[in-house]
């Protein structure tokens, strides 16, 4: 017989022959000892020896237990939260899978059709299952209220988008794939969007003075919310404390189509990150900003990066350029679209997941990892 010593007699000859190589027999498989990747905890499975070679049995049960881990993989108390901000492009506008030849050019550059070539699947197959369904997530999880007041909650997968139904996507689903597949604690995204929204005036942050915007105030307001419901919306997730370990800002076009707005961008966006700083009692929180990169003009662009670097905030910013996912007309769903990436699913499944790998390096490189767990209440 095999046995697991953390879970009692293995059924059949798998577990027997783990024991058996392990032990010197004849079996097939060689990962033993094995650290279970969730639980942190160390798993051995062996035969019942003889007594000839019960003493070397002991020595390698000893020495198998002396390099386990000291501390679980997954620290059970803690979801880790990220709050994803900005105007249309994060409310996501990604065509999946609509084929029509007149509104979607045939389904040039759906996420599907992306999919289908064999080396993106290859590249992606975590996206779909061996049947064709598109894979939903047991361990990243969405909450977002669209702008016309839908709820979307529940299992990363397709169709966190904008858009009613499942067939468009914003850049969440690269975002927690990235984020996902880091860390054995569970994700949740709070998607706060707005579409044809500026920052020079509806996010305006309190520090770069005048009005304060009113989507800033409702960002906020949206995600204490969500972090108040997530027992009553995510019930996997119960008893679990809330981190927020960043923030995602994907926002810009409005200010690039405004002379003024543009000037002043790198001002505002530095006093945004300072804002949310101070707000969330975190002074170290990771911001990603990603670039407007299917905007053409090279000045607007150039101030979103300028306000990652400036020095106030710029210790735990990123910058993330995108221009390079940005696809040609004729190749994408929305052919006049150019505002939303012209509704390639291609464009922001990549936007999401250089944004997710951008906080996955910030929140993996803090200095001091206990930040504050509960959301800001005044």
């Amino acid at each position: 017989e095999a046995f697991d010593l953390f879970g009692g007699c293995l059924a059949g000859g798998h577990g027997g022959n783990l024991a058996g190589e392990w032990f010197g027999g004849r079996g097939t498989h060689d990962r033993l000892p094995h650290e279970d990747a969730r639980s942190g905890r160390m798993r051995v499975m062996l035969h019942v020896p003889s007594a000839a070679r019960l003493g070397s049995l002991l020595a390698l049960l000893v020495t198998a237990l002396l390099h386990a881990p000291t501390a679980a993989a997954d620290d059970d108390g803690i979801v880790r939260v990220y709050l994803l901000a900005g105007q249309s492009n994060m409310e996501g506008h990604g065509v999946v899978d609509l084929f029509d030849e007149r509104d979607y050019n045939g389904g040039r550059g759906t996420l599907a059709r992306f999919l289908d070539e064999p080396a993106n699947r290859a590249e992606w197959s975590d996206l779909r299952g061996a049947d064709g369904a598109w894979t939903v997530r047991d361990d990243v999880f969405v909450s977002y209220l669209t702008a016309h007041g839908a709820r979307k909650d529940g299992p990363l997968s397709v169709g966190f988008g904008v858009h009613q139904g499942k067939h468009h996507i914003g850049p969440e689903l690269g975002i927690g794939r990235a984020l996902g597949d880091a860390f054995a604690e569970p994700v949740l995204l709070v998607k706060t969007a707005w579409g044809g929204k500026s920052l020079a005036k509806d996010f305006r942050p309190p520090s770069a003075g005048g009005e304060v915007g009113p989507f800033y105030t409702q960002m906020l307001a949206e995600y204490r919310e969500a972090i108040a419901s997530i027992d009553a919306r995510f019930p996997g997730l119960k008893g679990r404390t809330p981190r927020l370990e960043g923030v995602i800002w994907f926002q810009g076009w409005n200010d690039a189509c405004d002379k003024e707005a543009t000037k002043e961008y790198a001002a505002n966006l530095a006093h945004l990150i300072g804002d949310l700083r101070k707000e969330f009692a975190d002074p170290a929180l990771p911001v990603v900003v990603g670039e407007t990169g299917n905007w053409d003009g090279e000045d607007f662009r150039a101030a979103q990066r300028a306000g990652c670097e400036r020095a106030e905030v710029a210790a735990g910013t990123k910058f993330v350029p995108t221009r390079a996912f940005l696809r040609k007309a004729e190749d994408c769903p929305n052919t006049g679209h150019g505002h939303h990436w012209y509704g390639s699913g291609e464009s922001y499944l990549r936007i999401g997941d250089a944004l997710g790998r951008a906080m996955r390096a910030l929140v993996e490189g803090r200095s001091t990892p206990d930040a504050p767990t509960r959301p800001v209440t005044r």
